[in-house]
């Protein structure tokens, strides 16, 4: 008996595997031609797939331009594209968390147009650092507003203070 080591069998792959693998690099390509430039240019991709991708996007025929993703796609096959996806994912996070905060803040302002100084009270007891007197103010003028059926420029300002509050220090969830 030799003492040679069989060589390792490759693992099998089922067509339709294949097919979904294939897919999910022909979405992946098409998701990177449609971010803007700035973006493209940020991630860490080879040059020549960047080209690509810059090459695909200046494709306005819809047959053209599916040709030219799937041969995208099968340029994308042998790259390792873990450090672009972990980049688009860390972008798509950030956008999360900024849109939670701007929900955060419309919440709190919309609670406290429709409650007042109830709502405010709640606000202040967890957050020492907002001035009170500025808070008051645009809340009265905007629920003026809001009764007169004006442009809602102090709601909006309230919005800003309470998002700038929020960058700060995230505000509490409104109940």
């Amino acid at each position: 008996m030799s003492d040679s080591k069989e060589p390792a069998e490759a693992e099998w792959v089922s067509k339709s595997q294949l097919k979904r693998d294939a897919k999910a690099l022909f979405d992946f390509g098409r998701r990177l031609t449609e971010l803007p430039e700035s973006v493209l240019l940020a991630l860490p991709l080879e040059r020549s797939i960047l080209d690509e991708v810059l090459f695909t996007r200046s494709i306005r025929a819809r047959v053209a331009r599916k040709r030219q993703l799937g041969f995208l796609a099968k340029k994308l096959r042998g790259e390792d594209l873990t450090a672009v996806d972990a980049a688009l994912d860390q972008r798509s996070e950030a956008a999360r968390e900024l849109k939670a905060r701007h929900h955060r803040a419309e919440a709190w302002r919309d609670q406290l147009l429709e409650s007042g100084d109830t709502a405010l009270g709640k606000l202040l007891e967890t957050r020492h650092d907002l001035d009170v007197q500025t808070l008051r103010q645009l809340l009265r003028n905007a629920q003026r507003e809001l009764q007169a059926n004006k442009a809602p420029a102090s709601a909006r300002k309230l919005f800003r203070l309470l998002r700038d509050a929020d960058n700060i220090t995230p505000l509490p969830p409104c109940n």
